[in-house]
């Protein structure tokens, strides 16, 4: 079963509260357990955290969002136009660039450091004893989750950690799924090929919840329409880019995020007029997406050969043939070829 978004509770304890410093210590003393793909430990958590005192939530809406690249994008985009609408919203990213606390907003504001602390607190004296020990992204999952039923938001944006199928964000029930477009990364994890990796991302698509899709090549459509097809989920690709107002990321790409993101929320039945969506789209606040830092500094985070690829073709969108001086940082898992 998967979590369906109850009202989580604080589980009563009687360890003292650690402070911000000293709970980001502790989580991130949980990257030893290293990547586990599984949805046992989130299921557990989430299914104990409920059973704890209540805190009084009022039901989201969940647009869950997977793919190779713009998944941030357009978690940002759907976030920014239903802000705009006045919904409350929950948004939930990962990694995030320059504090943790990026990773987890409400109505576009950050976590504070108290409900980091406190929310890390409890999850801390609840997995004390367990074996195997939740990991990293699902001690984070669940501190989102914990802090958007406190906020009482209204809609919760997703987006996956790594994959779909086994990650952690998939133990909640979504109203829309939405894949972006997918190429290779994270080959270790999710396999050597296009077919594999697209099979892993469709794992988000739930029984009978809709699924709105990027363009894809061959091989991931494919994967995509059989996942589709066995739960029974209605399928829509779209193929359109958004050209009638501003957006505030540059790029041909991020029009077509934009389209992904307005038949998202379309289809969670989100009412959402075009005036929101335009004001929502132009002040999108989204960093390190072609970000003009100043006028001879741009910053981006392409972390693939798709992603760097879309990266060249904005520079040459917007500079020409200007020359660039490309200065580069690459894990030694990334395929620099």
């Amino acid at each position: 079963a998967r979590w369906t978004g109850k009202p989580l509770r604080v589980g009563a304890s009687g360890d003292a509260a650690i402070n911000y410093r000293e709970a980001l210590a502790w989580l991130y003393s949980l990257q030893r357990f290293g990547i586990k793909l599984g949805l046992e430990n989130i299921e557990r958590l989430l299914e104990e955290l409920s059973k704890s005192d209540v805190l009084q939530a009022a039901p989201w809406k969940c647009i869950h969002v997977a793919g190779t690249n713009g998944k941030g994008s357009v978690c940002a985009m759907i976030d920014s136009m239903c802000r705009a609408q006045g919904y409350r919203t929950g948004l939930f990213t990962s990694p995030h660039l320059v504090t943790f606390r990026e990773r987890i907003r409400v109505n576009g504001d950050m976590i504070s450091e108290d409900a980091v602390a406190n929310g890390l607190t409890t999850i801390r004296n609840l997995v004390a004893n367990w074996d195997p020990h939740p990991t990293f992204f699902e001690v984070v999952t669940a501190l989102a989750l914990k802090h958007f039923s406190d906020t009482r938001v209204e809609i919760v944006i997703l987006e996956t950690g790594l994959g779909g199928r086994l990650d952690a964000t998939s133990a909640i029930q979504s109203d829309v799924s939405v894949i972006t477009p997918i190429d290779f990364d994270h080959e270790k994890w999710l396999g050597k090929t296009i077919s594999e990796i697209a099979t892993e991302k469709a794992g988000i698509i739930k029984p009978k919840v809709p699924v709105v899709c990027a363009p894809q090549r061959a091989e991931a459509e494919e994967a995509i329409r059989v996942r589709a097809a066995e739960c029974r989920a209605s399928l829509h690709f779209v193929t359109n880019s958004y050209d009638e107002t501003p957006i505030a990321l540059a790029g041909l790409h991020q029009k077509q995020n934009a389209a992904l993101a307005i038949a998202a929320i379309c289809t969670a039945k989100m009412d959402v007029d075009s005036s929101a969506i335009a004001r929502g789209l132009a002040c999108i606040e989204w960093p390190a997406r072609f970000q003009r830092w100043d006028k001879r500094t741009t910053i981006d985070g392409a972390h693939n050969p798709a992603a760097a690829h879309k990266l060249a073709e904005t520079w040459r969108e917007i500079f020409r043939d200007q020359r660039a001086t490309l200065i580069l940082a690459i894990f030694t898992d990334k395929n620099l070829h």
